[in-house]
């Protein structure tokens, strides 16, 4: 299939962006987030409402694990909580037979389902009349290119509601879920317009703010020689979680986060040959992180269907991996380095595993996402909280660089895998942020 990159498909094909940005005043100040429309809100009696763009809204999908926690709210520590907004529009894309909006539109009186992203956010009207927009594309049937990206409609979901932050004169909270874009141009324009109209935004899964095994954060200002993870997945779709997981710890390393600037991607026997290499300096990653991911998960697979407890070794690895192993090698501008690795089969979980300087003991720690969507998947709840925490408050609970950097290395580590796991200079990469101090993953 033809990878159509050349510019972005117009939302609006009566109204161009420049006859909008014509009809606004200059004197409009864009930096009126949903901080300062929230407190009017509370001042006011009214509750934030917002609306939620999904893709499909089907059981087990982002969209309903996401939507149904606002619309009936979630356990939260030793609680069921409410949260203080109101999902009171819906936009759905694809309606596949076990769709669940219409149902939920019945349940919930005061939620409507509209037939496009304008009216979701205008409420049928001309002007903005929600508080926060909730992104969710991430469930559907959608092509893929011959990378194996499926193009997922978020920047076009993005772009519409920026035309209606453009043509109204102000904007609110967004929240995007997991990767920006399949396009890297488009992603940097999401996070280039947020800026531009001041409008708080954050970006990502629920891997990095979930529940962690030991519940530990990288020690802040640590200084980091070399990082792993070991993940479950393939490209496009899971390495954007293992990636994420490594990113919100290395960025707390001394100095901050400076982005990449190179990275090679590796698939089948190459990976078995860089593990055999033995060491970073000979193409591969230092052994004892890779034991210590290993070491970590809770799903490890046994080398033996009658024990549990033998720890594979080399010559096992490729009978117990499912699929086809990939690797995404990488070294920071700072000159960390980086390997995260898809083992598929022989693990189930994630885990990363990082040398500090002057320590002996690997820092190592699972993303704890519990039993999966087979039961109530309450993974997703901390995420929930920050989405509510940020439209309350107008403040992301972390730079929407960070998924913008774990954007660019999956965009990146699918080129290096398409072109023949070639090397890649990454000088796009050189993404420079700093997050908070205070960890926001979900501690009990």
């Amino acid at each position: 299939m033809a990878d159509n990159t050349n510019r972005p498909v117009s939302p609006n094909t009566n109204v161009s962006r420049r006859d909008v940005l014509a009809t606004v005043p200059a004197s409009v100040v864009w930096g009126l987030t949903s901080g300062a429309a929230t407190k009017a809100s509370h001042s006011s009696g009214k509750r934030p409402q917002i609306a939620a763009l999904v893709t499909e809204y089907r059981k087990y999908s982002h969209g309903q694990n996401i939507v149904d926690r606002f619309l009936g709210g979630y356990g939260w520590e030793s609680r069921w909580h409410y949260p203080d907004v109101d999902v009171v529009s819906l936009y759905v894309d694809q309606f596949p037979e076990s769709d669940l909006s219409r149902e939920r539109v019945t349940r919930y009186p005061d939620l409507n389902l509209y037939p496009n992203v304008g009216e979701a956010l205008t409420l049928g009207g001309n002007q903005l009349a929600v508080d926060g927009v909730l992104l969710i594309a991430e469930h559907g049937k959608y092509p893929m290119n011959e990378k194996g990206q499926t193009l997922w409609p978020r920047y076009e979901f993005f772009d519409q509601t920026v035309d209606v932050f453009r043509k109204s004169g102000r904007s609110v909270p967004v929240f995007c879920d997991k990767h920006l874009s399949w396009n890297w141009e488009w992603a940097q324009n999401m996070v280039r317009t947020s800026h531009e109209l001041g409008f708080p935004m954050f970006a990502g899964s629920s891997l990095p703010v979930c529940r962690r095994i030991p519940s530990i954060d990288m020690p802040w200002e640590a200084e980091i020689e070399e990082i792993v993870s070991v993940g479950v997945g393939g490209i496009d779709g899971y390495d954007i979680h293992s990636l994420e997981g490594m990113q919100c710890l290395a960025e707390r390393r001394r100095g901050g986060e400076s982005g990449v600037v190179w990275i090679h991607a590796l698939r089948g026997d190459s990976v078995w040959e860089a593990l055999d290499s033995g060491s970073w300096e000979d193409g591969g990653w230092d052994p004892t992180l890779f034991e210590a991911c290993l070491c970590r998960s809770q799903s490890l697979q046994p080398v033996h269907e009658n024990s549990r407890h033998t720890y594979p070794r080399r010559e096992d690895l490729p009978r117990l991996t499912a699929s086809d192993p990939i690797a995404y090698r990488f070294e920071y501008a700072d000159g960390l380095r980086a390997t995260m690795l898809l083992m598929e089969g022989l693990v189930s979980d994630i885990t990363v595993a990082a040398r500090l300087k002057n320590q002996s003991e690997p820092f190592s720690l699972l993303f704890y996402l519990g039993s999966g969507h087979d039961m109530q998947p309450n993974f997703f709840n901390p995420l929930s909280h920050h989405m509510e925490n940020m439209i309350l408050t107008g403040q992301p609970p972390y730079p929407v660089e960070r998924t913008l950097l774990t954007t660019g290395l999956t965009a990146a580590g699918i080129e290096s895998l398409w072109l023949g796991q070639k090397r890649l200079e990454t000088p796009h990469l050189a993404i420079n942020y700093r997050p908070g101090k205070e960890s926001t993953f979900r501690r009990t």
